[in-house]
């Protein structure tokens, strides 16, 4: 879809006006010039729209999906130089009621999500127009998804040859010795070097502020006067900065598992605060198990579900399962089933089966897969650049020991994991952002709808209440008791009943909502 925005004397004039050096020698208000430089950007692709047409087969989307790109800046405050292309894909709305097949539904415009990361690839979204709670919205909607800057084919980010992601087995102590944080200290300091050599100066421009200022572009390359979003996870977050920095170009906007957007919080602490969300979880998992013991025999209370993992460390630090799976990959695969209780059944077969002799299915949970390291380095490329540019972090190992050390005594599962994941950005070449302080003043920002399920580990429940806080207007609606992350077209009908109501009639509850949790997991075995 195209716009003439450049191609009228009102369009022209505005332009110029956007572009123009402030009147009378006045100082630049910070970010002015990025600002400007994304009104530029906007405006050339409202012009140019986007030429959709076949995916490339790399993609590997069904027929239906059509792909194209949109092109920005690489630097907002230079808009005329080194420009990068976006990969956008597209499903138009279907315009049929699944609830009556012969009624039309009125188109309602683009929807565009961000599925979280960062480093997360947007570009399979449409197909979940398939899915049966996203057939409605499916059917009023255009649905597009996209890969921002530095995911995928969008000007992809590297930091270190692919090969070298895949980790041999390793330990995974809950209290690492000082020479395994020396070991870690010098792998930190050679991948951060490794990002800085394979982008070069670009590197600093792949952060949280670029990908709000691409977001926009997209909105107008998509002939949308106003934007329709749905972001998970980090998605929340850079949604949040789009509704600060552009609040009149949105029409409707859903937060989904919401990362705490307070400048303090990003990103050094926000990390602490999960880890603790994750030992709580870890402990949900455990529960869950001890319920089901006649299923997986794993034990009839937590702490006896807790030894047997032990033990099962234990004994892969000696033999590492099918010569790939040892503590370390054993720990990645539980922190994983913290993220959605879907896992839960499978981790608990391929744990039992293990203590049992069996290792088949942990190896294959947990083992490595070599056909998406390539993806793998580039989603880790890319949530480094984002997460170290977009903030200071600290400089000192003293203190990033000193706060995991006391961490670890109260959340001892998944702390020095997520430093080690994090621990590059002490080192990082690259200059920071300075975190934009999040909020809208009552009135600018249409309403907005934030999803949050209390027990979430990735992005802690007192994130969603700190962004309802600084957005005026927004209503929150809280999963009760559950801990699965991302909700909106998930099992709760509750939720998807709010979204429905939200996105196709811009309908949101008088107050702040609540919904009771989704139903736990059936103990099944897991086929292999």
């Amino acid at each position: 879809m195209r716009a003439a925005v450049l191609c009228s004397a009102a369009g022209s004039l505005l332009l110029s006006t956007l572009v123009a050096a402030p009147a009378g020698g006045a100082p630049a208000v910070p970010g002015a010039a990025e600002r400007r430089g994304t009104a530029v950007a906007a405006a050339r692709a409202a012009a140019a729209g986007i030429d959709f047409g076949p995916c490339p087969a790399e993609q590997d989307l069904p027929d239906g999906v059509r792909c194209g790109t949109v092109t920005v800046p690489l630097d907002y405050a230079r808009p005329d130089g080194r420009q990068i292309r976006l990969t956008v894909s597209r499903v138009r709305a279907t315009r049929k009621d699944p609830r009556d097949s012969g009624r039309k539904v009125p188109r309602q415009g683009a929807l565009v999500l961000n599925p979280g990361g960062p480093g997360a690839s947007g570009m399979a979204f449409p197909l979940i127009g398939a899915v049966p709670e996203w057939k409605r919205i499916a059917a009023a909607y255009d649905l597009v998804g996209y890969a921002p800057r530095g995911v995928g084919r969008s000007a992809p980010l590297s930091c270190q040859d692919p090969e070298q992601l895949a980790e041999a087995p390793a330990r995974a102590p809950a209290h690492p010795s000082e020479a395994d944080k020396r070991e870690r200290i010098a792998r930190a300091r050679a991948l951060a070097r490794g990002c800085a050599e394979r982008a070069g100066s670009a590197l600093r421009h792949y952060h949280s502020l670029n990908n709000a200022r691409d977001l926009d572009v997209l909105r107008a390359a998509l002939g949308e006067e106003r934007l329709t979003f749905l972001g998970s996870s980090y998605g929340t977050y850079f949604a949040a900065l789009y509704a600060t920095l552009f609040p009149s170009h949105v029409r409707r906007m859903v937060f989904d598992s919401v990362v705490d957007p307070a400048p303090g919080e990003i990103w050094y602490r926000n990390n602490l605060d999960q880890s603790l969300a994750f030992e709580t979880r870890w402990a949900d998992f455990r529960a869950w198990a001890a319920r089901h013991h006649a299923v997986y025999g794993l034990g009839g209370t937590p702490e006896e579900v807790r030894r047997g993992y032990e033990r099962a460390s234990a004994r892969l630090a000696v033999e590492p399962a099918g010569g790939t799976v040892g503590p370390e990959q054993l720990r990645k695969a539980f922190l994983q089933a913290g993220y959605h209780d879907d896992f839960w059944p499978h981790r608990a077969h391929a744990l039992a089966a293990y203590l049992r002799g069996d290792s088949g299915p942990l190896v294959e949970q947990a083992g490595p897969h070599p056909e998406a390291a390539a993806e793998a380095e580039n989603t880790r490329a890319v949530y480094l650049a984002v997460e170290c540019n977009d903030a200071p972090w600290p400089t000192e190992w003293e203190v990033w020991d000193r706060d995991n050390t006391r961490l670890a005594r109260v959340a001892p599962f998944g702390t020095w994991d997520n430093v080690w994941t994090n621990l590059p950005c002490a080192y990082w070449p690259a200059p920071r952002q300075r975190p934009l302080d999040v909020r809208t003043a009552p009135g600018r920002l249409p309403p907005t709808l934030l999803l949050a399920a209390e027990r979430d580990a990735a992005t802690p429940y007192d994130g969603a209440l700190e962004l309802h806080r600084r957005l005026p207007g927004s209503v929150l609606v809280t999963e009760r008791g559950a801990g699965s992350h991302g909700l909106a077209g998930g099992p709760n009908r509750c939720v998807n009943a709010h979204v429905e109501a939200y996105l196709l009639e811009g309908r949101l509850p008088a107050r702040n909502a609540s919904c009771a949790p989704r139903p736990e997991p059936r103990p099944v075995r897991a086929a292999r």
